[in-house]
């Protein structure tokens, strides 16, 4: 049974006190805490086998390539990869998608094709065809939301032609938690012969994710939002359209051959992993995901949506309209991330209120979403973010805590203004 007590033992980290309160750690949309077998798996690699990979005959670097390997298999079962080298290993979700916007985007779009992407989008799903839009002459399109946050499917339908070459969207809004219609918008992209960029950043660490089913052509996702360690991630893509792609970043590992007049580029995916890899990454990650399947994907979204459910209900009857919730209403739609504003707070002051009062973590700002916080109207919101070691009591000490600053705003404003007086966050 699924018991996030007994898994919060796992997660020493939780035992922190901050500002005389013990942790409780709100912004997994940011990165989450690693589970002690994840860190152990790590420790191990350095402690046992630590050597680079494909570089030695030796036994460290056998033993180190093997486990390397192994990973790539165990993220492709993960999501349901048609095959282990459909696994690309990168950086994180960032690097993922601009492998996709260089070495695809670059070799395949020409002056008047369009790509689609969404307000909704991150930055980091966004501004690669941004930048590849200035190389290619290419016409950027955007798909609106409605005021309750859901994709304008209605635009996609206006928008997608016979012109288009790229739809690109988040599977979860990081901002508003949406959970978008991926077959969908599959079935309008494929009809036009376009490909499907998925960001699954926000989802694949949070619910089952089938990669055939979806119809996707390319998936990113990153280690660090999924217990796994950071400068890990995973952009798998169908098998034909990384056949075609050239390497952007090249050198160690990427080639078969090289002469001073031609190179022969390596298979897949090593023509993409340029140079020494996170080797400890990719173990920790592994580690990551072993952890997730026992626990399983569809308890962790069950217990988050019953977490939302519960955060929606206290936020009526405690607080009322003194908080402005963001996105979808219905937990069906929506994945553990509740953006909120309190009425006549600036966000970056409640965020720095319930550090320093009550120890609990949230992230504020425009969460890497700019646009997105634009077409709403806002400057920012406050983002609590849940996984699956958070609990009923720590949601139950959040509307607590928003009780008290509520009551106290003045008061609170005075002791936290100077706080963020010129405060610069370029992500937001």
């Amino acid at each position: 049974m699924f018991d996030p007590y007994e898994i919060r033992k796992d997660f020493p980290i939780l035992e922190r006190v901050i500002n005389g309160r013990k942790l409780i750690y709100f912004d997994n949309a940011a990165t989450t805490h690693k589970p002690l077998p994840v860190i152990e798996a790590i420790r191990e690699f350095y402690i046992k086998y630590n050597a680079n990979i494909h570089r030695g005959l030796h036994t460290l670097s056998q033993e180190a390539s093997e486990k390397y390997e192994k990973a790539h298999e165990t993220v492709a079962k993960f999501i349901n990869a048609y095959s282990w080298d459909e696994i690309i290993f990168c950086s994180n979700t960032t690097d993922a998608l601009n492998i996709v916007a260089y070495a695809w985007g670059l070799n395949n779009l020409r002056e008047g094709d369009e790509v689609v992407l969404t307000v909704m989008d991150h930055h980091s799903s966004m501004l690669p065809w941004r930048n590849i839009a200035k190389f290619k002459k290419i016409k950027i399109k955007y798909v609106d939301i409605t005021n309750d946050g859901y994709l304008k499917y209605s635009d996609f339908e206006k928008l997608i032609t016979e012109r288009t070459r790229v739809v690109a969207f988040p599977i979860m809004s990081n901002v508003l938690g949406t959970i978008n219609d991926v077959k969908r918008i599959v079935k309008l992209a494929h009809e036009v012969g376009a490909i499907v960029v998925a960001d699954g950043a926000q989802s694949v660490p949070h619910m089952p994710t089938n990669v055939r089913d979806l119809g996707i052509d390319f998936l990113a996702f990153s280690g660090h939002k999924m217990l796994g360690p950071t400068g890990i991630g995973v952009l798998w893509g169908k098998r034909e359209l990384l056949e075609e792609m050239m390497p952007f970043k090249v050198g160690g590992d990427t080639i078969k051959d090289v002469t001073l007049d031609d190179v022969i580029w390596h298979d897949v995916p090593w023509r993409f992993e340029a140079g020494t890899p996170n080797i400890a990454g990719a173990i920790g990650l592994e580690a990551a995901i072993k952890y997730l399947q026992k626990i399983g994907l569809q308890n962790i979204r069950n217990h988050e949506k019953q977490l939302v459910e519960h955060t929606f209900k206290l936020f009526k009857e405690e607080l009322g309209d003194e908080v402005t919730i963001y996105g979808p209403r219905n937990p069906n739609d929506r994945g553990g991330v509740i953006s909120f504003n309190i009425k006549g707070l600036n966000h970056h002051i409640v965020g720095r209120a319930l550090d320093s009062l009550f120890g609990i973590a949230v992230r504020t700002g425009m969460h890497c979403a700019h646009p997105l916080h634009y077409r709403l109207g806002l400057k920012g919101t406050v983002r609590a973010s849940y996984y699956l070691y958070n609990t009923r009591e720590e949601v139950e000490e959040l509307v607590n805590a928003l009780k008290f600053i509520v009551k106290q705003k003045e008061n609170i404003e005075a002791i936290f203004k100077k706080d963020i007086e010129g405060i610069i966050c370029p992500t937001g």
